[in-house]
């Protein structure tokens, strides 16, 4: 598989096209490198392909903090401007006035 150019970066607030919830990006995998059983657990009619980049996220929803793994194309900028209650954003990023994420200096990956 040949990597394509990710459209999002580390610290970009983006949200799910389909699914209630958002997050920032903390990490990206230039194409898909997570376990094949997580892979066939997505139903097949909306399983994304596997030659895009995917994204870590520090996510939530209307219920609850956690992390997700999503593929480039079910994702899309979120420009709600809404504060986040995730914990892990606090430790890792701080806001910038523009309202972008910028990794800590003390935080290593």
């Amino acid at each position: 598989m040949k990597p394509r150019a990710a459209k999002f970066g580390i610290g970009d607030i983006v949200k799910h096209r389909k699914y209630p919830f958002r997050g920032v990006i903390f990490d990206i995998d230039p194409v898909f490198a997570n376990t094949e059983e997580w892979w066939l657990s997505i139903p097949e009619e909306v399983r994304p392909s596997k030659d895009q980049p995917f994204y870590h996220l520090y996510a939530e929803n209307s219920d609850t903090e956690y992390t997700a793994y999503v593929s480039e194309q079910n994702l899309e900028p979120d420009e709600s401007g809404a504060p986040f209650r995730n914990p892990q954003i606090d430790e890792t990023f701080t806001r910038s006035d523009s309202g972008h994420y910028v990794r800590r200096r003390n935080v290593l990956n």
